[in-house]
């Protein structure tokens, strides 16, 4: 009896979480500019942008630090407006975008190069907000277990993606308003004690390995990062114009804001005499109190929510089958996020796994918006939605050559990073040779579609055959 209505229990709540999931194809968005915007705003406000701005200074010069995140935030996030971009008009999230130019199978590889990178995300968020608890915790009591509250902050979130994404996609805006707010007050802070000119002063610490190239290359990686969920929440806006500026906006004012804030805290930690320690949210919390800790742990909770929710999505939207459900996926990787949260080493790797992302997921994008913008003159038809067959089956569903452009730049990117160093840092070569690469493929092969057709949202083209069936 007692089995009988557990089961029916967990049925019942599979049931709910499949029909308000936002898989299974694709969906029209209603959202304006504004709102859009304050998503992005929201999303990136986060302790790991924030600390990412940790990074660079004292290795660089504080105002060049500055101008490097501007600038890779204005490289990196072109890509992300043009892949989210690519949401808004056919309403699908980015790894069914794959589809178009991995093919209905060959974008099983991007989509698990997804997962990987989301977990790694989720991790490393559920890490810094259970070290941040942690300090509170030590501080008041003097118990101390930072991977006991990494596991207990990553399983309160894989209960929030669960059964409680939709409510922190409506709270999150409202918690940015509140990160702005604290933000605004530590930089009220810094520059009242020292002015820019302090800053700037600061000696470079040559030994701590940076460089103005090195910083610009992990900015881009930050946006390319992101951009793995750009369609997904893209594709929620109601024009293509709200869809741009908004992230465009949203993403460059959170990015800059956030990036700076760290180099700007770390500074005034040097500053103030204390040791600049990267990546490392204790330092300035010691140095601008408790609320900034709050902070902490509520920005995290709620962004590391959309990264879980979104890394079941992309699961669950891999195959046009509702074989795959929500319920059980999010069991299962929520599961590997919570074992995951106690490798608190990676930590100490996080400018390794930005490496990592930019070299599996550079190439992708720039195959992605060649194929889109290029070659398919800006239109994905309705077999995107198989299983199998039609224009995007390729051979055997898989498009060999968006496979191999992927491989050959994924081995440039690691090999201008650690082999033979660029003069002009990794990502931007890397996209380049990606995207001339795919394209020249494209124009040898005769595959460029010249056709100028009017957009038409996937919604609104005429249903040859049942997208949806299960196969």
């Amino acid at each position: 009896m007692t089995s009988t209505t557990s089961g029916s229990a967990f049925r019942r709540l599979a049931n709910r979480l499949d029909t308000n999931s936002d898989g299974y194809g694709p969906l029209r968005g209603t959202l304006g500019t504004a709102r859009m915007g304050m998503i992005w705003l929201a999303a990136n406000l986060v302790v790991t942008t924030l600390l990412t701005g940790t990074l660079f200074v004292p290795g660089i010069d504080w105002g060049l630090a500055i101008g490097m995140i501007v600038l890779g935030t204005l490289i990196g996030g072109s890509v992300l407006v043009l892949v989210g971009n690519m949401g808004t008009r056919t309403g699908l999230p980015t790894m069914s975008l794959t589809k178009g130019s991995f093919g209905l199978r060959g974008s099983f590889l991007p989509v698990a190069a997804n997962v990987v990178t989301l977990m790694g995300w989720s991790w490393v968020q559920a890490m810094l907000a259970g070290v941040t608890v942690n300090f509170l915790v030590e501080q008041a009591t003097g118990f101390s277990s930072p991977v006991l509250f990494s596991v207990l902050c990553q399983l309160l979130v894989v209960c929030l993606a669960i059964f409680g994404h939709a409510g922190i996609a409506r709270v999150e805006p409202w918690l940015a308003l509140v990160i702005l707010a604290f933000m605004a007050y530590i930089f009220t802070t810094a520059f009242l004690a020292h002015g820019p000119a302090d800053f700037s002063a600061i000696p470079q610490d040559v030994a701590a390995g940076w460089s103005p190239v090195a910083a610009l290359d992990v900015v881009i990686a930050t946006a390319i990062s992101w951009t793995v969920l750009s369609a997904e929440f893209n594709r929620l806006a109601r024009t293509q114009a709200a869809g741009m500026i908004g992230s465009g906006i949203g993403y460059t004012l959170s990015t800059v804001l956030a990036m700076t804030l760290g180099a700007t805290a770390i500074g005034y930690v040097v500053l103030e005499g204390g040791e600049a320690v990267p990546f490392d949210p204790t330092v300035i919390v010691a140095a601008f109190g408790a609320p900034l800790a709050v902070v902490i742990f509520l920005s995290v909770m709620a962004t590391n929510t959309m990264v879980v929710y979104g890394m079941v999505a992309s699961v669950v939207n891999m195959v046009p089958s509702r074989r795959v459900t929500f319920l059980p996926t999010a069991i299962v990787l929520g599961a590997v996020s919570i074992l995951g949260s106690t490798w608190l080493a990676l930590l100490d790797r996080f400018t390794a796994f930005l490496t990592v992302i930019g070299a599996m997921f550079i190439p992708v994008f720039a195959i992605m918006i060649v194929d889109y913008y290029l070659v398919r003159s800006r239109h994905y038809g309705r077999d995107i939605l198989q299983g199998r067959g039609g224009q995007y089956w390729y051979t055997g569903g898989v498009n060999v050559a968006a496979v191999l452009v992927w491989l050959i730049g994924a081995g440039a990117s690691l090999l201008l990073t650690y082999v033979m160093p660029s003069p002009i840092g990794a990502t931007i070569p890397t996209f380049v040779l990606s995207a001339l690469l795919y394209l020249g493929w494209a124009a040898a092969t005769r595959r460029i579609d010249r056709t100028r057709r009017p957009h038409v949202h996937l919604l609104d083209l005429p249903d040859t055959r049942r997208a949806h069936a299960d196969h």
